[in-house]
């Protein structure tokens, strides 16, 4: 098993329950793992069309942080959904989405979502 990932990817988006968050908008942190089998000639073959790409990870994960969702559960679940619908051979992908700061009556680092499919 192999398992690309990227950590730490940094957004500022405007996902929130309330009009007001999704009006003001705020910092995101997102976390993608992809565990999948490689054809391990093409690895050897160091050809980038054998294994996951982080680079689309990345990409897949902005293009969805830009639609404005309620939910930062149906965030992440968008961010699973376009990486196995790009990569339908991987065999688990993990989706950590926190949101940083969000608005509590205290103070909160930041809350999250965690998806695995």
């Amino acid at each position: 098993m192999m398992i690309i990932a990227i950590h730490g990817a940094e957004f500022f988006a405007f996902h929130g329950f309330y009009p007001e968050e999704q009006k003001l908008g705020t910092k995101f942190i997102v976390d993608v793992e992809v565990e999948f089998r490689p054809v391990i000639a093409g690895i050897r073959q160091d050809d980038i069309n054998h294994t996951v790409d982080y680079e689309q990870l990345y990409n897949i994960v902005c293009n969805e942080m830009k639609h404005t969702r309620k939910l930062i559960e149906t965030v992440a679940q968008s961010i699973a959904d376009g990486i196995k619908a790009k990569y339908p051979f991987a065999d688990n992908i993990k989706v950590v989405l926190k949101k940083m700061h969000p608005p509590m009556p205290g103070t909160v680092d930041h809350s999250g979502v965690t998806v695995i499919v």
